[in-house]
C-alpha cells in the first residue's frame, strides 16, 4: 500500500534525486578513464563533484542584449521540472504526493522541460544557444509520441493514472516482461528528455554546447545539474511503471526502490556512452517510421490483452 508523506518529504526527495545523481556522475566519469584507458583513482570519480565549487564561484557570462530574465527561467525550470516530476514515484511505500493522475503530472514537468530548454537558449541572444534549444524542440515532437503511449499502455495495465494503482497491478508480473516494446520505448524517452547519450544532439560538441555554450558558472552548475537530475527521475520512474515498485523478496520496499533505480540509472548511464549521437532530423523519421507505430501497436495489445481479461493482470 503506498501512502502520501507530509508536504516537507519533497526535501526527502530532492535530497534522493541527488544522491542517485551524484552516483551516476561518479559511474559515468568512472566509464570516461576506462574508455581513455586513465587508472581509476578517488580522484577520478570525485572530480565531476569537485567542479561544484569551482562553478559556484565562477563568474556568469554575459552576452549581448541578452534576454537576462527568460534566460534565468529557462536554466531555472530544468532541474524544478526534474524534481517536481519525482514527486508522484513512490519509494517503497511512500510517496510525497499521490495523485489520482500522477502519470498525467509526471508527462506534464517532462513536457515542461520543453519551455525551459528553449528559453535557456534564445535567453542569450546567441547564435550556437538558440540552435541548440530548436533542436531540442525538434527532438521532443519525435520522442514525445512513444513516451505517450508507453505511459498510456502502464496506465491501461492497470486501469488507472495513479502511479501507486499500477505498482499494485504488478503483483503477478511486472509490466516490463509483457510490455517490452513500452519499457525500451521509455528508456529510450529519458535519454531524450535529459538530452544526453545519443541524445545530446541540443548540447552538441558541433556547437561548442548548443544549449550550454553561453553559460557558465552557476548558471552551467544549474544546467547539468537538471540534465542529471532528469534522467534520475526517468530512471527512479521506471521503477512503479514497469519493475513492480518496492516488491521483492528478503528487502524493505525501499531497498528495492533503490536496488531497482539504481540499476535502471546504471544502464543509462552506460547506454550514454555506447551509443552515438541521433541528429534530430534522422530520429524524426526513425521515430515516424519505426517507433511510434510500435508503441500504437504495443498500447493495442495491452488494451486487448485487458479487455479480454476484463481487467488488469
Amino acid at each position: 500500500m503506498v501512502t502520501s508523506a507530509p508536504l516537507w518529504s519533497v526535501l526527502v526527495v530532492l535530497a534522493l534525486l541527488a544522491g542517485f545523481a551524484a552516483l551516476a556522475v561518479a559511474a559515468d566519469a568512472l566509464l570516461a578513464a576506462r574508455a581513455a584507458r586513465r587508472p581509476v583513482s578517488a580522484t577520478v570519480l570525485a572530480a565531476p563533484l569537485a567542479e561544484v565549487p569551482r562553478l559556484l564561484a565562477a563568474q556568469r557570462r554575459v552576452t549581448p542584449a541578452a534576454d537576462r530574465l527568460l534566460w534565468q527561467v529557462g536554466l531555472v525550470t530544468v532541474p524544478v521540472a526534474g524534481v517536481l516530476a519525482a514527486v508522484v514515484i513512490p519509494f517503497g511505500g511512500q510517496t510525497a504526493s499521490r495523485m489520482s493522475a500522477g502519470v498525467v503530472w509526471f508527462n506534464a514537468m517532462e513536457v515542461l522541460t520543453w519551455a525551459g530548454v528553449w528559453m535557456a537558449g534564445w535567453g542569450p541572444n546567441a547564435v550556437l544557444a538558440l540552435v541548440g534549444g530548436y533542436r531540442f524542440v525538434a527532438q521532443g515532437l519525435a520522442y514525445e509520441l512513444p513516451l505517450m503511449f508507453a505511459l498510456i499502455s502502464a496506465a491501461a495495465g492497470a486501469q488507472s493514472l495513479d502511479v501507486a494503482d499500477i505498482v499494485g497491478a504488478q503483483g503477478h508480473l511486472w509490466f516490463a516482461a509483457w510490455m517490452p516494446a513500452a519499457f525500451v520505448l521509455y528508456l529510450g524517452s529519458v535519454c531524450a528528455f535529459s538530452f544526453t547519450g545519443p541524445f545530446g544532439y541540443p548540447a552538441g560538441l558541433d556547437l561548442a554546447g548548443g544549449v550550454a555554450a553561453e553559460v557558465s558558472g552557476p548558471d552551467r552548475l544549474m544546467l547539468q545539474a537538471g540534465r542529471w537530475l532528469l534522467l534520475t527521475t526517468g530512471a527512479g520512474m521506471a521503477v512503479p511503471l514497469f519493475l513492480g515498485g518496492g516488491s521483492g523478496p528478503g528487502l524493505p520496499a525501499w531497498a528495492w526502490s533503490a536496488v531497482k533505480t539504481a540499476v535502471v540509472l546504471a544502464a543509462l548511464v552506460w547506454g550514454r556512452r555506447r551509443v552515438p549521437v541521433i541528429r534530430a532530423d534522422r530520429y524524426a523519421e526513425l521515430a515516424w517510421v519505426v517507433l511510434i507505430p510500435l508503441a500504437v501497436v504495443q498500447a493495442l495489445a495491452v488494451g486487448l490483452i485487458v479487455l479480454v481479461k476484463g481487467g488488469p493482470l
